[in-house]
């Protein structure tokens, strides 16, 4: 067979030697040409993986803090600053030498104190560093955000000028007791520091001719924000605390030394005139101030935990964190009134008052005495379309709360006394009978339990003394709300008095109703048909009526009083900061009941604008809001939370001061 060679001219060994070298060239050709293309994609997708990666992160971090703040975590010292958890907050407390040196040779009431502040600040995990008088003279002050002078008496000049200039570019202070009413050398500089700093004017020390003086908080500001209206603190008198009055409106008193019941004078003056909590600004800075040591504070558990509030707002609002809290009126009303006559002698008189409440258009809470309801049936079912019958029952006698003689009746004699009272008073006024007073103004634990069980839900006593709003008492499954007598009744006015010219009833009555109204808490108008009742007399009603109302007071009834406070202390309520333009809030309805509405407040502490409420939840309910510039306060209404259910809402706004 003849070989035919595909290349004349050439051997057939070369012709193969050659193909085989042309193939080796292809295949290395093509290897070089697979490499090639695959380097390009790999890159490609690598950088599709980072941009995307990059992306994920920054909208966790813009759906964690907000759209004006993540940027700051994309630096990489704000990604190890959030991996490391750093602290921007730094507190120093003043451990002022001067200071001591005032006191006698011994004497350890400074370093207490300021053992004290330690303690609240660890408690919240607060860092700080004491700071000696040397460091303020120095400036090295200037790096923290909140300045603690405990009970700091005597400073230098330089000190002085320093924290003054601290507070002015924005700093934060809080004091205690006579700031720097001393020199460095002992010598008295006077309140100059109280009228410059904390704009108010020096008025009294409290005598300490006895132990504890009582101490009564304002409700409805940031710093008494969850503390009851009018609650009193029990504060020791042997460091001679400080009484002011405010002077400038960039000041605000958040309390009084001033006591009704026991101090005479007029009722505003000694209200103003006796200040022992302010707080406020100086240029960009803020300032809390209390005219009394922390360690002063003393009485029971319930004193100590209303205290920890105070302290815990008062720091967070000088650090500008923000504080949240469930108004204790429903809407725009900042105080609650309660008409309570009681008909015992005289009962006709009371259909004195019907014209009134019609024309006036308000509803009376009658206190009736069930045999005197079996004498006038008439008169009680006539008395049930002006408003609710309660009971007034008789459950023993004391003199006082601190009567160890005389004793309350037990628990199946009490039970069986508030039921009868009920079921009679039920049955003639054909209306549900709710409300208790007990006939001596006092009562026990036995008393509320045996209420409990016999339906009530409100009682009004005198034994209840440490607020000027409802105080709710669980017992088991069920609650009852304690009213105490926040004014001075007819039984004063008229009777003790001896005011029977109307004029001068209508000025004892707004005196009062000016104190609780500056409580922010709940007037009980008390009357009774044998005076205040009285065809002479009971004009003066109609005038306290209207007062209320030109004062914005919540003229409500008890059924109302009741549903209204058990709902808005059953909800619970937790704020985060989670940057500086954003605020996570959480409401929750541990009940079995839905509550229909209230209005949630976030006190955001710094000049803001542009809000938007959002939620990380689909579905949520978003609520209408109201902000108010000058407070720097939003309310948020809301609606229909259901029990059990909770609602978290991101609060993202513009801040302006900075």
């Amino acid at each position: 067979m003849e070989i035919v060679n595909p290349n004349p001219g050439k051997h057939p060994q070369e012709s193969e030697d050659q193909g085989k070298k042309t193939r080796a060239e292809e295949t290395e050709a093509k290897k070089k040409k697979e490499k090639g293309v695959g380097f390009f994609p790999l890159m490609g997708f690598g950088l599709f993986f980072i941009v995307t990666g990059l992306y994920i992160y920054m909208y966790i971090m813009q759906g964690v803090f907000g759209n004006d703040d993540y940027m700051e975590y994309l630096t990489p010292a704000g990604f190890m600053g959030l991996l490391k958890g750093e602290e921007k907050i730094k507190i120093g407390i003043l451990y002022s030498q001067y200071t001591e040196n005032l006191l006698p040779p011994g004497n350890t009431s400074l370093n207490d104190n300021i053992v004290i502040w330690k303690r609240f600040l660890s408690q919240y995990k607060l860092t700080y560093t004491v700071l000696a008088d040397s460091d303020i003279e120095k400036g090295h002050h200037k790096e923290y955000s909140l300045l603690i002078l405990p009970s700091s008496k005597a400073l230098s000049d330089l000190q002085y000028r320093n924290l003054k200039s601290y507070i002015d570019r924005g700093g934060s202070i809080f004091a205690t007791a006579g700031t720097a009413s001393f020199t460095e050398k002992a010598k008295w500089r006077g309140w100059i520091f109280f009228n410059e700093i904390f704009g108010v004017k020096f008025r009294a020390e409290i005598p300490h001719d006895i132990v504890t003086r009582i101490h009564t908080l304002r409700g409805g500001l940031p710093i008494t924000s969850n503390i009851p209206a009018g609650y009193p603190l029990k504060i020791a008198t042997w460091d001679r605390p400080i009484a002011v009055e405010v002077l400038e409106p960039r000041a605000e008193q958040a309390s009084f030394w001033y006591n009704y019941r026991f101090d005479e004078g007029l009722v505003r003056e000694g209200l103003t005139k006796s200040a022992g909590i302010v707080f406020g600004t100086y240029g960009k800075g803020r300032f809390v101030w209390m005219g009394f040591d922390v360690n002063s504070v003393i009485g029971r558990q319930e004193d100590y935990v209303n205290f920890d509030k105070l302290f815990n707002n008062s720091v967070n609002w000088l650090l500008r964190l923000p504080i949240a809290y469930v108004k204790d009126w429903p809407g725009d009303y900042k105080a609650a009134a309660l008409i309570t006559p009681t008909v015992v002698e005289q009962p006709g008189n009371i259909a004195n008052l019907f014209p009134i409440l019609s024309s006036e258009n308000v509803k009376a809470n009658f206190f009736v005495d069930p045999s005197v309801a079996e004498s006038y049936p008439d008169l009680i079912r006539r008395m049930a379309g002006y408003g609710n019958i309660g009971a007034i029952g008789d459950i023993g006698f004391m003199l006082s709360i601190n009567d160890t003689i005389n004793k309350l009746n037990d628990l199946p004699t009490q039970f069986n006394k508030v039921k009868s009272a009920r079921d009679k008073l039920s049955a003639i006024s054909n209306t549900k009978v709710y409300s208790f007073l007990p006939a001596n103004g006092l009562l026990n634990d036995d008393t509320y339990m045996a209420l409990i069980r016999s339906g009530y839900k409100v009682v009004l006593t005198d034994s209840l003394t440490d607020r000027s709003v409802p105080r709710v008492v669980i017992k088991g499954d069920s609650a009852v709300i304690a009213i105490t007598k926040t004014a001075r009744d007819d039984y004063e006015v008229i009777r003790d008095y001896g005011l029977y010219q109307q004029e001068f009833q209508v000025y004892t009555y707004r005196e009062d109703i000016e104190r609780v109204l500056f409580e922010r808490g709940l007037y009980i108008f008390k009357m009774h048909t044998e005076y205040q009742c009285l065809p002479e007399n009971v004009w003066v009603a109609r005038n306290v009526i209207r007062m209320l109302k030109e004062r914005q007071f919540w003229m409500t009834d008890i059924n109302k009083l009741y549903d209204w406070w058990v709902q808005r202390n059953r909800i619970e309520i937790r704020v985060m900061p989670r940057s500086s333009s954003r605020v996570a809030v959480v409401v929750t309805n541990p009940g079995s009941d839905l509550i229909k509405e209230f209005t949630l407040s976030v006190e955001l502490e710094s000049k803001t604008d542009n809000f938007k409420i959002s939620s990380e939840i689909i579905g949520t309910k978003i609520p209408k809001f109201n902000f108010n510039p000058a407070s720097k306060k939003l309310d948020l209404f809301i609606k229909d939370l259901k029990a059990g259910q909770s609602r978290s809402y991101l609060v993202d706004f513009e801040r302006v001061d900075v």
